[in-house]
């Protein structure tokens, strides 16, 4: 199916303003460690403190498995929030289901204390099949931005090349379905969540898309010359671009996983992770500068990149996050990022 044979309208990007930040939401979903509901509550509370005339919350059935989603419902619920004045992304592809291992079954080691696992299903069928989940989960919310989620992932499942190309013709039915929701007014806006950003630049080729979340993929430890080509390209058509995960799952800031798995100091390519983030912290307190502060002026520095979409346990955090998108670093710690090949000396943005 290709998608002249939908007989869609041509497509024409909506205005909309996509905050500077937006608020992740996998810590509702327990990524990594359970908090509690208070301490969940406080950080949808800070958020909007932030952002008191509208942000934009963003989640998926995947974060886990739904957890996340009814979180977000319940503390939007809890601080009487009206469905008409918060916006909310959630991006579609996994379904929950019954939990009947000691763990999910995706993603293991990473979601603590779960009550349900999840599977993907991308297709036409599939993608309404987690739309309507999802909107039981969010109660009286509902999203305004939809996607297809992890559609890397999916592809990376298939045994043979032809299941690969099979899969990839349930990617556009499943954009097939988005489209239908956007035509009801249902959504509003359509985009793509994916770590591999080869196979967002695929979808834009073959699908109208309002936004791209860019994620693991365009880090101040990340950033291939052709990815930034492909960045001026959708800036060029319009589509706005969310920079996410821009601590590499946490790593950059400290924490012991990269872009979701444990990091295994025995393994050669994770003692070279550590040792560039070694240097990294080195030149980072050299300047009296936060580990977190760099990644996020250097996620936000590139030319078409409006948004990045963090996630945080703390609630000072998220406030520090929003002081720091704000706060430019002097151009010397680039130029000495540069002199210790911490990132590519043709990095054309900083420095």
């Amino acid at each position: 199916m290709s998608k002249a044979d939908w007989n869609l309208p041509p497509h024409s990007p909506i205005p909309f303003h996509f905050p500077q930040i937006i608020c992740g939401t996998s810590s509702l979903g327990n990524l990594y460690e359970e908090l509690s509901f208070p301490d969940k509550l406080n950080l949808v509370k800070t958020y909007l403190e932030c952002y008191p005339s509208g942000g934009i919350f963003d989640s998926a059935g995947k974060y886990g498995a739904g957890l996340s989603l009814e979180v977000l419902a319940s503390s939007l619920m809890h601080l009487d929030v009206d469905p008409g004045n918060i916006l909310i992304s959630n991006k579609l592809g996994w379904l929950r289901t019954p939990l009947k291992e000691k763990e999910p079954t995706f993603e293991k080691g990473v979601w603590k204390n779960l009550q349900n696992d999840a599977v993907q299903k991308i297709s036409y069928e599939g993608i309404f099949e987690c739309y309507e989940q999802g909107n039981q989960l969010l109660g009286p919310y509902r999203p305004q931005l939809v996607s297809v989620h992890d559609p890397d992932e999916y592809l990376a499942a298939a045994g043979s090349e032809k299941e690969k190309e099979d899969r990839f013709q349930d990617i556009l039915a499943a954009y097939r379905a988005l489209q239908e929701l956007k035509s009801e007014r249902k959504v509003s806006h359509i985009g793509v969540g994916s770590k591999d950003w080869r196979i967002i630049q695929r979808i834009s080729r073959e699908i109208g898309l309002d936004w791209v979340m860019l994620a693991n993929s365009l880090t101040i430890y990340e950033h291939p010359a052709e990815l930034l080509e492909f960045v001026k390209e959708l800036n060029q058509r319009n589509i706005n671009i969310i920079n996410s995960a821009v601590f590499n799952g946490g790593f950059l800031v400290g924490s012991n996983y990269f872009n979701y798995r444990p990091i295994n100091e025995s393994d050669p390519k994770d003692k070279k992770l550590l040792e560039w983030r070694s240097s990294f912290f080195a030149l980072c307190n050299r300047f009296g500068l936060t580990p977190s502060h760099a990644c996020i002026q250097f996620g936000i520095s590139i030319p078409g990149i409006g948004s990045l979409a963090l996630n945080s346990t703390s609630a000072s955090r998220i406030k520090q996050n929003m002081e720091m998108i704000s706060a430019e670093i002097p151009a010397a710690f680039w130029t000495a990022m540069k002199d210790r090949k911490l990132i590519a000396l043709d990095y054309p943005y900083l420095g």
